[in-house]
């Protein structure tokens, strides 16, 4: 009987150990995706508009009537709207609604940082917001001379709001959207 015992637990147990000694599956590590982007080389563009920047030349802009673009980037699925406003006596009104739109997205932000511009030799002067967060548009901005011509703009993905996928991408729209504010000119 002990032989009977130990002979089926050999019966049991060889077979097991064929069926469980296969090459051990080993998990890969995390990878991380890796967005390369081109990169930004600037050229000045001009129109009958009151104003004149630098865009980048990857980007494709597209005029939208009254001096009003739309500057897309097809690879990173983003686009800049950018808006303009002669100013006659509303420059209250204009500066109000620009934040009331940065301020919307409070609710979703983790934080909104306003950084202003001063360019008196030019006479720019605007404000650029940064917001943190899962936000519909990370990046919006306003130039204005405060007497004639304001411009604002924003930025927007064609994506679910994921500020930790989109942070590649707007970092590299972010670059140009200070270069056209930094580069942004009225004309006389």
């Amino acid at each position: 009987m002990f032989k009977k015992k130990i002979l089926s637990a050999l019966l049991i147990t060889f077979p097991l150990v064929f069926i469980s000694c296969k090459n051990e599956s080993i998990p890969k590590p995390s990878s991380y995706l890796r967005l390369d982007y081109p990169i930004a080389e600037y050229s000045h563009f001009e129109n009958d508009c009151q104003y004149t920047f630098d865009i980048n030349s990857n980007a494709i802009i597209t005029e939208k009537g009254d001096c009003n673009f739309e500057i897309a980037y097809p690879q990173m699925k983003a686009t800049i709207y950018i808006t303009y406003k002669p100013v006659k006596n509303n420059i209250n009104l204009l500066l109000r609604d620009v934040q009331i739109l940065t301020y919307k997205h409070v609710i979703k932000a983790d934080d909104i940082i306003a950084q202003p511009y001063i360019n008196p030799t030019h006479r720019m002067f605007g404000m650029f917001y940064q917001v943190n967060g899962n936000a519909a548009t990370n990046t919006q901005f306003y130039i204005t001379d405060s007497t004639k011509n304001f411009v604002a703009g924003s930025v927007y993905f064609y994506a679910k709001p994921n500020f930790d996928s989109i942070m590649p991408a707007l970092s590299y729209i972010k670059n140009d959207v200070q270069n056209l504010m930094e580069s942004l000119r009225w004309k006389k």
